[in-house]
C-alpha cells in the first residue's frame, strides 16, 4: 500500500466514524469496525490482547443478560466510533505530519526527508 492511500482510506474512515455519530447503527458500526481494525493492521501490525484492553474500543456498558434499549444502543454506537475515530486520526498524524514508516512501505513512497 502507497502513503497515499493509506491516507485515502484512513480519511475515508474518520468520515465513516464521523456519519456512525450523526446516524448510529449496530451493524454499520461492526463493518466499520472491521474494516478500519483491517486497515489498522495491515498498515501498523496487529495490536495484543493488552493494547486492545487498554482501549476499551468496543466494550459495552449495557447490563449483561439484557439488550440494550435503543438510547441505550445509539450511546453505544456514538461512543465507540469516536474512539475508534480519534485512533483513526492518531494514525492519519502519524501518516501525514510525521512521516512515520509503515508496513510494506517502500523507502521511494517516503517523503524527501524522511
Amino acid at each position: 500500500m502507497t502513503r497515499k492511500e493509506l491516507i485515502e482510506q484512513t480519511r475515508r474512515l474518520i468520515a465513516e466514524g464521523e456519519r456512525l455519530d450523526l446516524q448510529p447503527s449496530l451493524p454499520a458500526l461492526r463493518t466499520w469496525l472491521q474494516v478500519s481494525d483491517q486497515m489498522l493492521s495491515s498498515a501498523w501490525g496487529s495490536m495484543d490482547r493488552y493494547h486492545l484492553a487498554w482501549l476499551s474500543v468496543g466494550r459495552s456498558n449495557a447490563i449483561r443478560g439484557r439488550a440494550m434499549t435503543d438510547e441505550e444502543e445509539q450511546a453505544y454506537v456514538r461512543d465507540v466510533a469516536a474512539q475508534k475515530t480519534a485512533a483513526l486520526r492518531m494514525s492519519l498524524r502519524a501518516i501525514e505530519e510525521q512521516h512515520m514508516p509503515f508496513l510494506g512501505e517502500t523507502p521511494d513512497e517516503r517523503p524527501a526527508g524522511s
